[in-house]
């Protein structure tokens, strides 16, 4: 039994997500050490999670819904960080990845120095509609194989630090930045339209219950109506991303180290995370990853 590396997320339904995170930090680090906060007690979480350190809450929708989840995240990396060398935490719907061409992510933290937050680079598998007509299947990458650079995705979340991570999960007080070669954060959010679309239904349906307005709450202001847009004409757009040549996102790691500095008054560090309209297409090394 490793005690190396931990994995840490909260999640309501989404099977979609969740499967593919069991299986790639199930397959990873072992069930016995993901964490998987079942918020509403869902029996499909559940079920799905069989083997996993399962941690049901109560469920009724909160227009703090967020900083909430953030608190109850952050209390139980620091308790892990007693246990394990590093603890991953995020979303459901992301997953860090080494490069396959640079080993197994397991040895790569084994072999990480303490006292750090790692950032992998964001990345976002994004469905190209024109050109991708199959569905995912077993595993995601491989049907899809296109991804665009997502600064805002670029998380500090491996940690064996103890610091205060900010709601979202997109800063944190540690001071130092470490960027390593090849760690990647895959965002799957738009990875297969089908499931955007479900996913999307559902989260609205959220923020109806909650009963306040975007502005009074404090939860992502894309699981709003008025934030969403048109489905179609937004994955439609991928097709205009810049296709780039190659896989080196060494440039972009260059900039996050150029542009850290204090997040103003706020005791978080930052750096610039701007709308980049490029896109890759990932090795194929990448295949069947998760």
């Amino acid at each position: 039994m490793q005690s190396v590396a931990a994995a840490v997320t909260m999640v309501r339904e989404d099977a979609f997500f969740l499967t593919a995170w069991l299986r790639h930090y199930g397959g990873l680090l072992g069930r016995e050490n993901c964490y998987v906060v079942n918020h509403g007690r869902g029996d499909a979480v559940a079920r799905l999670a069989e083997g996993c350190n399962v941690i049901g809450i109560p469920g009724e929708p909160h227009p703090n819904f967020d900083m909430k989840r953030w608190r109850l995240l952050n209390g139980l990396v620091q308790g892990l960080r007693s246990y394990y060398r590093q603890v991953i935490v995020g979303d459901v719907d992301e997953l860090v990845v080494l490069d396959p061409e640079r080993g197994g992510l397991l040895e790569f933290l084994a072999e990480q120095p303490l006292r750090r937050v790692l950032t992998p680079v964001g990345l976002e598998v994004i469905h190209r509609i024109d050109i991708e007509t199959a569905p995912v299947g077993e595993t995601i990458l491989g049907a899809r194989r296109h991804v665009r650079p997502a600064p805002h995705y670029s998380k500090p979340c491996v940690l064996s630090l103890g610091t205060k991570i900010a709601r979202g999960g997109h800063f944190t007080q540690a001071s130092k930045l470490f960027t390593p070669e090849g760690l990647y954060l895959f965002h799957l959010k738009f990875c297969d339209f089908d499931t955007y679309v479900a996913t999307m239904d559902r989260r609205n349906r959220v923020t109806e219950e909650v009963g306040v307005g975007v502005r009074e709450a404090a939860i992502g202001r894309h699981w709003f109506p008025e934030a969403r847009g048109a489905d179609r004409a937004v994955f439609e757009a991928f097709a205009a991303l810049e296709m780039q040549d190659g896989f080196d996102l060494g440039w972009l790691r260059k900039r996050m180290q150029r542009s850290w500095k204090p997040r103003g008054d706020t005791g978080y560090w930052q750096f610039d995370r701007p709308e980049l309209p490029l896109q890759y297409r990932l090795p194929e090394r990448f295949n069947g990853l998760f």
